[in-house]
């Protein structure tokens, strides 16, 4: 195992930007930037040697600041949608960017993902970034510090495991944002991809794609993941929640105890031998078939175009906040808040 470091440019700001990669015994590596806590590249071989890198993204700085796509994207402070962009947290109410229609996406900005972070290495194999996000930043209560760390290990895992505390309550609800595609980023769409979840339900949304509390058993639905099926089967049911958001961009409720770590889905090309299993002690996983992607500029000159890569999102449910029947994301003041998520690939 080995962990190398090299510039990757600089900001618009003049701040230089490390690229950190990890790279293990079996030909697998992944780089990391400082700038955003990014996956940058996850290389990985097929089933007769040839590697490829798996997400998508940009060969430099300016793509990830002023891209908003959010490719191998740390977010926070929260993931995903809460209605109204406001929340009530004992007794107060905090507003919050309107950055998607009426709600809030992804925490607002400051973008978690077009911050610096203070990034090293930790031993042979892992590279940590950390900050602290000032109280009332994005309009969320508290001063947090965060810390991201990823660790690859020789079992081909890419393992990510979140912190914070904060100095008074607040919510937390970190993601991370990689589009995956196993044929190779830049190899076209992924529908051909196929995908298992263990998961009986997929929390209802309404038109904003936000969840209205409700839970929609998966059965007899183009939700049903529990056996191993290709996205292109149900991808163009005759479903509102599916027309609503172009394709598949839901969330499902996992089976499993809530806050318990287990494997969860498995994403798999037939072509390559790749696949990818997820764990998390998360909740729920948002899978985001990369629907509104519209001739963006990517890696070696790629373009990236509707449904060419899918998210696995662990997250907890989104406007959980706001909804009293989810598992809450509230971290008392001095908690501290640890979670995480694994994407093994094997070949």
């Amino acid at each position: 195992m080995a962990v190398t470091k090299e510039q990757f440019g600089t900001t618009k700001d003049g701040v230089g930007v490390t690229k950190f990669t990890i790279t293990n015994k079996n030909n697998m590596s992944v780089a990391l930037l400082d700038f955003g806590a990014t996956v940058q590249a996850i290389n990985v071989p097929d089933k007769s040697g040839k590697v490829d890198d798996v997400v998508l993204g940009f060969d430099d700085v300016a793509g990830y600041e002023d891209g908003d796509t959010f490719f191998g994207a740390f977010v926070g402070r929260h993931a995903n949608r809460i209605r109204n962009a406001r929340f009530n947290l004992n007794g107060t109410d905090y507003d919050l960017q309107k950055n998607d229609g009426n709600n809030n996406l992804h925490g607002g900005e400051p973008w978690y993902n077009k911050v610096m972070y203070k990034g090293d290495t930790a031993g042979d194999n892992a590279v940590y970034f950390e900050r602290v996000s000032p109280n009332g930043e994005q309009g969320f209560p508290g001063a947090l510090e965060v810390k991201v760390t990823y660790t690859l290990t020789d079992d081909n895992e890419l393992k990510i495991e979140y912190f914070a505390r904060s100095d008074a309550d607040t919510i937390y609800n970190p993601t991370n944002h990689s589009f995956f595609n196993l044929k190779g980023e830049g190899s076209g769409t992924v529908v051909e991809h196929s995908l298992q979840i263990n998961a009986d339900q997929v929390t209802k949304a309404d038109g904003e794609l936000i969840p209205t509390g409700e839970f929609i058993d998966v059965e007899g639905t183009a939700f049903d993941f529990r056996t191993t099926k290709k996205l292109s089967k149900d991808i163009d049911a005759d479903d509102e929640m599916l027309k609503g958001a172009g394709g598949y961009d839901q969330n499902w409720v996992l089976r499993k105890d809530p806050r318990g770590y287990a494997k969860v889905a498995t994403l798999s090309e037939e072509s390559t031998g790749r696949s990818m299993d997820v764990f998390t002690d998360l909740p729920g996983v948002q899978i985001y078939s990369g629907n509104f992607l519209d001739g963006v500029s990517g890696k070696g000159g790629h373009v990236y175009n509707k449904r060419d890569a899918v998210c696995l999102e662990t997250q907890f449910f989104p406007n959980a906040v706001n909804i009293p029947e989810f598992l809450s994301c509230y971290l008392p003041k001095g908690e501290a808040f640890n979670s995480t998520t694994v994407y093994k690939f094997n070949w």
